[in-house]
């Protein structure tokens, strides 16, 4: 199967993936924050509270937030009184700005923000009761090893829940959406960011990714079963759960 996201990078079509998603993201890490929620209007929030829903049947105590960035999603995990979350993440940019954000909340206890790779996850064999990403998944460099890599740390039985940008089929919803997202997004993002590259960048990528049934395929590919997808505000965004 082929993910042409994979191919798709934010600067120069010569280097590493991995190294300009970083790169990226440390640039944009200042005001990532603001220009997420603003963007989104702030129903990404709303997406990630309705992902927890999905995992609380599983009773997860000890979880990872993969690409986990300021760590939004992290926090939003707490909803379960878990144990434990660690959240990795490839820019040390995001990181800061995250591990300011636990300190505010006083999450640092609970709550652990480190420097790691998704294709390289530094923890043993089913480690994890529950594993998420959130926006990520089309950032990895090799969607397959990533995919791989977190089956390999959760538990048998365990979920990994994907949140991920979608396409809108109906209308008009779709033709709002292809507006937004070649037009509006890159202007507003390149007024307030310090990476104007970086919102050109997200419609790129969200467009090359392989939604719905594709990613379905890609899941039950790396040995996850019982996959499901939920889609979220007229297909926008989608969730995905898989178990191992």
């Amino acid at each position: 199967m082929e993910n042409k996201a994979e191919r798709i990078k934010p600067y120069t079509e010569e280097g590493s993936k991995k190294e300009q998603v970083a790169q990226m993201f440390d640039n944009i890490s200042g005001r990532y924050d603001l220009l997420n929620h603003l963007l989104s209007m702030n129903i990404d929030k709303l997406w990630r509270r309705t992902a927890v829903k999905l995992l609380k049947p599983y009773n997860p105590g000890v979880l990872l937030d993969v690409a986990t960035g300021t760590g939004d999603f992290a926090v939003e995990l707490m909803r379960l009184a878990p144990q434990e979350i660690k959240g990795i993440d490839i820019s040390s940019g995001m990181l800061e700005v995250g591990k300011e954000k636990m300190k505010k909340k006083g999450l640092s206890n609970t709550i652990e923000l480190q420097l790691g790779d998704a294709e390289n996850i530094d923890y043993p064999d089913e480690y994890f009761e529950a594993v998420t990403v959130a926006f990520g998944v089309r950032n990895f460099e090799n969607l397959r090893t990533g995919l791989d890599e977190i089956r390999r740390v959760l538990k048998a039985g365990k979920p990994l829940a994907v949140l991920e940008f979608s396409k809108p089929k109906s209308f008009p919803f779709k033709q709002f959406y292809n507006f937004y997202f070649r037009f509006v997004l890159p202007t507003v993002g390149k007024t307030i960011s310090s990476d104007p590259r970086a919102y050109t960048y997200l419609p790129e990528s969200v467009s090359a990714f392989p939604e719905g049934d594709e990613f379905i395929n890609f899941l039950k590919a790396a040995g996850y079963h019982n996959v499901r997808e939920y889609r979220q505000t007229f297909g926008i965004a989608t969730i995905y759960i898989a178990e191992k």
